[in-house]
């Protein structure tokens, strides 16, 4: 697509259409992060009287609402693939990170079935709910890109944040340096999409911190619900600090990279 081929800002009754648009598909790409949250919410204060845990229930619950949205082909072939792959990944970091040796959160709930170690298995739908964000996003909003790095960059890039997730306990912590790297790499990169009918712009950082920010504060509600607990979140619940959010913006990177490579051999690169 030719940059220059954007319309101007929309006024008016234009304006409020596109608005309308945007947030109906927005809704439509984020619905299972959304029904899980609430799912999450909902628990806190309700549970069916059945001979489960909460995990457990909320482990079915998310592997209803998954099974959903590949019955009703609102994730295709491809992108199931890829958000179960950032799924596997996000996992394998879950049982190394509330590992006792390590305990940077915890699971609360007791007498889980459906687990691996001590991680119930609905946390790795956490992430799915993430990474079907993305994909769902990028085929409703036909992300197309001007300046896009070298997709090797990209892909070292989400290689050595996922690794940092592991190292940095043991050796030097390369987190601001990624992030440097990330601005760097990414900094002239316009991400182009689907407005109806209608194309809008915004600096890519703009909107991969966007939904970082978005993750981070539902994150929040989810320690709220006490799905799972930060130290210092034992007795009672508190914000979560910030520093998560460059944390969840490492992270989703892994998810946007795994997407873009399926993408763009697609063909779906301007």
């Amino acid at each position: 697509m030719n940059v220059s081929t954007l319309v101007p800002p929309a006024v008016g009754p234009i304006a409020f259409r596109e608005l309308l648009w945007f947030g109906k598909t927005q809704i439509l790409a984020c619905v299972f992060g959304l029904l899980l949250l609430a799912g999450l919410l909902l628990s806190r204060y309700w549970l069916p009287d059945v001979s489960l845990s909460r995990s457990d229930l909320l482990f079915l619950y998310a592997l209803f609402l998954q099974g959903a949205l590949i019955a009703f082909r609102l994730e295709h072939k491809e992108e199931v693939l890829v958000i179960l792959a950032f799924h596997l990944l996000a996992t394998l970091m879950e049982w190394f990170k509330t590992s006792p040796a390590i305990g940077s959160w915890a699971y609360p709930d007791e007498g889980v079935i459906f687990r691996v170690y001590q991680v119930p298995l609905f946390a790795g739908f956490l992430y799915s709910s993430v990474g079907s964000y993305i994909a769902r996003s990028w085929r409703l909003f036909d992300f197309q890109f001007h300046r896009y790095p070298p997709v090797w960059m990209t892909v070292v890039l989400a290689l050595l944040a996922y690794g940092n997730f592991f190292t940095h306990h043991f050796v030097v912590d390369i987190r601001w340096f990624l992030i440097a790297v990330s601005m760097l790499i990414f900094g002239r990169t316009t991400l182009l999409f689907k407005t109806g009918k209608r194309y809008r712009r915004i600096p890519l950082l703009a909107g991969l911190g966007f939904v970082a920010f978005a993750i981070w504060g539902a994150e929040n509600l989810g320690t709220y619900a006490r799905a799972w607990i930060y130290p210092g979140q034992e007795e009672g619940w508190e914000m979560v600090s910030i520093q998560k959010f460059w944390a969840w913006y490492l992270l989703m990177l892994l998810s946007f990279v795994l997407v873009s490579l399926v993408r763009f051999r697609e063909g779906k690169k301007a």
